[in-house]
């Protein structure tokens, strides 16, 4: 079949639309004889007749399953060169208590960035010790806080937050861990918006500055300098940016241990997943080995011993494990003239969720996959755009896709790889309330996040509740 005009150079027509690729849908995904789709055992029909959608579908085994492997894999390749490693499971990827809980059980430490998302973890029983607190603008009561509960460390984003640490350590008559987040300037191959390691940016300090905020970390006695924090981006693959920013780091990391020690280096995050069946996400056996292979050779280069060495993936443990179902409402063919001059029908099904419970293709132009979840079909392949149902134009869930060409209104559609980034931005855009998150293991189903009702829309309302309680 000729690809349609208007499909993006990158997309292929495929020879089956309702073949699931395994690089992009979740471990237990399958499709049986009649053509529904499962995870963990439970039909997506099942799921949608019984939660509703949209519905986030959260694989339980292929979630602990990468958080174990992960640290696995940064523990043999540390370890391989006479160190050891620290793994942070980024909650802003996805954080929930259960998460919390599944990565801690794994052997992950969590990472936070706000008092809320600090809230969740030790709800969830995560010894304050193994948390790590990140963040560009973090109160003084959020600081306090963490200081008071004994945070494991602390990452320092501006000069200005020293004095604050330094000071709540004093009230609490404790010594913070803290570490130095720093501008390697190495510039990641990933979205302009995803980029985080530019010099014109909110995030960290420059390099060149580092030695003197050193400094002034150490004046005081109530903070201990763990070491750098460098995160150079998010949604990168290969090892090539990594290795730059630590060669970067660990030359301003061995100039600071003439002060004193520098027992860490914190090379961030960022780490990609395949959301198509054209992205080549990097095995992360292969990400911990090339990290580990760069480190020991500039340390050895450097006559410094190896530090050990701390990473924060989210991403690339939570995508992979998420699906979203939603139901298709209508249908609409529109004719378009591609850039050749021809004519072609782009075909919008639009669907019950959209961009408030899946920001990312508004955000950054993100790409997806979509599938029939409900049936399986012989048609010939269309390509569609699977649009939301929110009042604006760049509503879109998937920008270009194939379906077959019979996909119809009540058909139950899923978007696989939505575990990171979809949650953790939805919004209540024009009062829609945010999907349950369910969890499937082994042909069970359980809620791991209540979605929202109108009713709990309308008790935020002040308007609304004084006037119920003046009637």
């Amino acid at each position: 079949m000729t690809a349609n005009p208007l499909a993006p150079a990158w997309l292929r027509v495929p020879d089956d639309a309702d073949a699931l690729d395994p690089r992009v849908w979740s471990r237990s995904a399958r499709r049986d004889e009649a053509g529904v789709i499962s995870v963990g055992g439970v039909s997506s029909a099942d799921l949608a007749a019984r939660f509703g959608t949209p519905l986030y579908v959260v694989d339980e085994a292929d979630f602990r399953s990468r958080a174990e492997e992960t640290r696995a894999a940064f523990d043999r390749a540390l370890a391989g060169i006479g160190s050891r490693a620290i793994v942070y499971y980024a909650g802003k990827a996805f954080l929930s208590a259960e998460i919390a809980r599944w990565v801690t059980a794994a052997g992950l430490r969590v990472d936070v960035c706000t008092g809320g998302e600090l809230a969740v973890a030790l709800a969830a029983g995560v010894t304050p010790a193994r948390i790590g607190f990140h963040g560009n603008n973090k109160s003084r009561a959020e600081i306090d806080r963490a200081v008071g509960i004994g945070v494991g460390a602390i990452v320092i984003d501006s000069l200005v937050e020293i004095e604050r640490i330094a000071g709540a350590a004093a009230r609490h008559g404790v010594v913070q861990p803290v570490r130095l987040r720093v501008n390697s300037g190495v510039h990641a191959s990933t979205h302009e918006y995803l980029a985080t390691a530019r010099e014109d940016q909110k995030f960290g300090i420059a390099l060149s500055d580092t030695a003197d905020a050193v400094g002034a970390i150490r004046s005081h006695p109530g903070l201990r300098f763990l070491g750098l924090h460098s995160h150079i981006g998010s949604q990168i693959f290969g090892t090539d940016g990594f290795a730059e920013a630590a060669r970067r780091l660990l030359e301003v990391h061995a100039d600071l241990l003439d002060g004193g020690e520098v027992p860490e280096l914190n090379l961030g995050g960022g780490f990609g997943v395949a959301y198509t069946s054209v992205d080549d996400a990097a095995d992360i056996g292969d990400l911990a080995d090339g990290i580990a292979e760069v480190v020991a050779s500039e340390c050895a280069r450097l006559g410094i011993a190896v530090p050990t060495v701390a990473v924060e993936p989210g991403r690339s443990i939570a995508g992979p494990a998420g699906t979203t179902l939603y139901t298709v409402g209508t249908i609409k063919d529109v004719q378009v003239t591609a850039e050749s001059g021809e004519t072609a029908v782009r075909r919008y099904v639009s669907v019950d969720g959209g961009m408030s419970d899946n920001a990312r293709p508004a955000l950054y132009r993100a790409d997806y996959t979509v599938r029939l979840a409900g049936r399986r079909s012989g048609a010939d392949p269309a390509l569609v755009r699977i649009a939301g149902k929110h009042c604006e134009s760049g509503d879109l869930v998937v920008l270009a896709d194939y379906l077959p060409g019979d996909v119809a209104p009540d058909d139950l559609v899923a978007v696989p790889v939505t575990g990171a980034y979809c949650w953790s931005l939805a919004s209540n855009y024009n009062h829609v309330g945010r999907p349950p998150v369910i969890a499937v293991l082994d042909g069970e189903a359980r809620v791991i996040v209540h979605g929202e009702t109108e009713d709990d829309l309308l008790a935020r309302d002040a308007g609304i509740t004084r006037a119920e309680s003046t009637s």
